[in-house]
């Protein structure tokens, strides 16, 4: 379905002229969802540390491992992604199961967790790769062989694969039908969701956004044809707020996520890793997993 000259022109003005926290205000807002708060800013903090027996067992090799701030798992990411991270127009916090899951792994170090102002996708690798800024970034990262070149992941928390998006009213649905020069695929700049866009619809005209929100956003006024983003996330937004439009493939790119660490901070990796495999057995993962999408994914 395509839309016409002046309307395209009319409607890339609409959205240029929106900032991305306006997008994910609106939709948001249509989700009405009631997370739990994470926090806003540097100087915000998500919930008390803990002193749990298993925290005081992690929070032991603290001295061979460094951190931004001292007491602190400061965490960069997009805030982007529902359910997996975003902003509760409510309260403006952070909020979603990966928010929820930092706070976990943040006890279990005996570290209060910490989310900075969201920041672009694409820009979270190189702040972790340079250092001083976050110590880690969470937001629905795949592991990949070339992000490990420029970074550590730890073990990974959630298995995903792709979503493609088009509205319930498309005549274009099919893998075949999209791969077409008249055809305008929205992504998220810098994802799998790209990549696989690049190597499966190479004769689509590819449009990289700052997000899946205002990728869906363009699919459900016409403008764009196609969205495709991670499974879970199309998924929440079709049902919750883009309800006019569909996941019409579901694509089985078989993805692992993972929390981006400095290769400089192996330590922090290790510690990390030792929290998630605790909240793996006391439950803490499964029940935020239900909790978020349903079931234990």
């Amino acid at each position: 379905m395509f839309p016409s000259r002046q309307r395209e022109e009319h409607l890339m003005k609409q959205l240029a002229s929106l900032t991305r926290r306006d997008f994910l205000a609106c939709a948001m807002a249509a989700m009405g969802t009631a997370a739990l708060a994470g926090c806003g800013s540097a100087s915000s903090s998500t919930g008390t540390s803990s002193t749990s027996t298993s925290a005081s067992t992690i929070s032991a090799s603290q001295d061979t491992y460094t951190l931004v701030k001292d007491g602190q798992l400061t965490i960069a990411s997009d805030l982007a992604n529902p359910p997996l991270d975003y902003t509760d127009t409510s309260t403006n916090e952070p909020a979603g199961f990966e928010v929820e899951l930092m706070q976990a792994i943040g006890e279990k170090l005996g570290l209060t967790s910490v989310y900075l102002s969201p920041v672009k996708f694409d820009t979270i690798i190189p702040t972790i790769k340079q250092g001083g800024t976050a110590d880690v970034g969470v937001s629905n990262f795949t592991i990949t062989d070339e992000r490990k070149q420029e970074i550590d992941f730890t073990d990974p928390y959630l298995d995903s694969n792709q979503g493609l998006v088009t509205a319930k009213t498309a005549t274009k649905t099919t893998q075949d039908d999209l791969n077409s020069a008249d055809v305008k695929v929205a992504v998220q700049a810098g994802t799998t969701g790209e990549s696989w866009v690049e190597e499966n619809l190479p004769n689509a005209t590819l449009v990289s956004l700052d997000d899946p929100v205002v990728a869906l956003t363009g699919v459900q006024s016409g403008l764009y044809d196609a969205a495709v983003a991670d499974l879970p996330v199309v998924q929440y937004l079709v049902n919750n707020s883009f309800t006019d439009c569909q996941v019409s493939i579901e694509i089985p790119t078989g993805e692992q996520y993972g929390i981006v660490v400095s290769k400089d901070n192996p330590a922090l990796t290790s510690a990390i890793n030792d929290a998630l495999a605790q909240l793996d057995e006391d439950g803490t993962l499964k029940d935020l997993k239900t909790k978020w999408f349903g079931s234990d994914l």
